[in-house]
């Protein structure tokens, strides 16, 4: 068979492995705690579903404008400027159906042979994978636990070549739960005016989910870069839409025309009906996400007041999304052994640090879009590996 030699450098998200394999043994009877899989445990709201069903009553059931129709992109506009303090022309708005497409857009713009590509690490794998497959070199931003995940702006700066195209960051960050100070942000906006020809992607899903008063920092604010900077976004983790596959891009000027015509190539538009249950989730009622927002406000502090409680491991304290990435290097266990035993032994679904790139190793990812319940019961039973395996205080 004759498949294409870039389809070997294409990799995966291992939370969807996981998650097939917590599902098999649940089929086999094992009682299984997923904290594993990154999505919110809260239903989409009901006044958004309500307006999905609507617009599929009201005859909405056709293509639409490849970026969007115009009503949802003037949404988002005015969304980014309540939020983000910034005003933008909604034809700058592309909808796409989930994050991951502006991400891959974006990459597959600027990769090829001989570029380079810089992206977190640990890091959402999708990046990783995606420059590997445009051809472009990845070139790790390291994330250090004793920086509480973020990174060092001069030492982002000192990697950039003459081979640089895009610059890839995250903040609230998959899979540490680190947010990036703004003082660092904007010392890395400033250096970045060194080098005009570089690229921002600025993966942003998570920027309603902050804690402790901290409100998101958008690369936005910084108007030298405005010209050069893509924003990626979407509904899927804010109001608990994964399924709906619903997301949006800002895009500079010079490339829109480029974003629209790999719409019309990949996907045609977004699905209909889900664009106006996206016009309702951002123009409606937002008591959902304050809530969902206290709920796992209160999660994260319980899993890391458990975590730091148990022999071998530490965490810091996340401070945005809905993830806790604890040390895990006192254990005695590597990453993938870790995860793999407490799905098999304790039927606790985990990601291991390594599916988000070589710096993951001694680290592994718990997602608290769970219930306090499920959580303290997942912490009971990693508690008992632990003593089982021989990890005491």
């Amino acid at each position: 068979m004759g498949i294409s030699e870039k389809m070997s450098r294409l990799g995966t998200e291992t939370a969807f492995d996981v998650l097939a394999r917590a599902n098999a043994l649940a089929a086999d009877g094992m009682d299984i705690i997923n904290l594993g899989i990154g999505q919110p445990d809260f239903p989409t709201p009901d006044n958004i579903v309500e307006a999905g069903i609507k617009a599929l009553k009201d005859g909405h059931h056709g293509y639409t404008a490849a970026n969007g129709i115009p009503e949802l992109r003037e949404a988002v506009a005015t969304d980014i400027e309540k939020y983000r303090g910034v005003t933008i022309d909604p034809n700058n708005i592309i909808v796409v159906p989930g994050g991951k497409v502006t991400m891959a857009f974006a990459i597959e713009m600027f990769g090829e042979d001989g570029a380079e590509i810089m992206y977190p690490n640990p890091g959402f794998p999708i990046y990783e994978s995606m420059i590997r497959y445009s051809g472009a070199t990845p070139v790790p931003i390291r994330l250090l636990e004793e920086n509480g995940f973020s990174f060092d702006a001069e030492q982002v700066l000192s990697q950039i070549t003459d081979r640089t195209r895009l610059i890839i960051l995250n903040t609230p960050a998959n899979p540490t739960g680190g947010v990036v100070a703004a003082a660092e942000l904007s010392k890395l906006a400033e250096g970045l005016e060194r080098f005009p020809d570089v690229y921002i992607l600025s993966d942003e899903i998570y920027s309603r989910m902050t804690y402790d008063g901290e409100g998101h920092v958008s690369m936005l604010e910084f108007d030298a870069l405005r010209e050069r900077l893509i924003i990626l976004d979407g509904w899927s983790k804010t109001y608990a839409m994964t399924g709906w596959r619903m997301g949006w891009g800002l895009w500079p000027n010079a490339l829109i025309p480029h974003a629209q015509r790999l719409c019309v190539n990949y996907h045609s538009c977004v699905n209909a009906a889900a664009q106006y249950a996206g016009i309702e989730a951002l123009q409606g009622d937002q008591n959902s996400v304050d809530k969902m927002m206290s709920a796992f406000d209160a999660r994260r502090l319980l899993i890391h007041d458990r975590l730091n409680a148990l022999p071998g491991v530490s965490c810091v304290l996340p401070k945005g999304a809905f993830y806790a990435f604890p040390n895990i290097t006192g254990v005695g266990l590597t990453s993938r052994e870790l995860q793999n035993g407490l799905l098999q032994s304790e039927g606790v679904a985990t990601i291991a640090g390594t599916s988000f790139g070589a710096e993951g190793e001694g680290y592994i990812r718990f997602s608290y879009a769970n219930s306090t319940e499920n959580i303290e019961r997942a912490m009971d039973r990693f508690e008992q590996y632990l003593a089982t395996n021989g990890v005491s205080a």
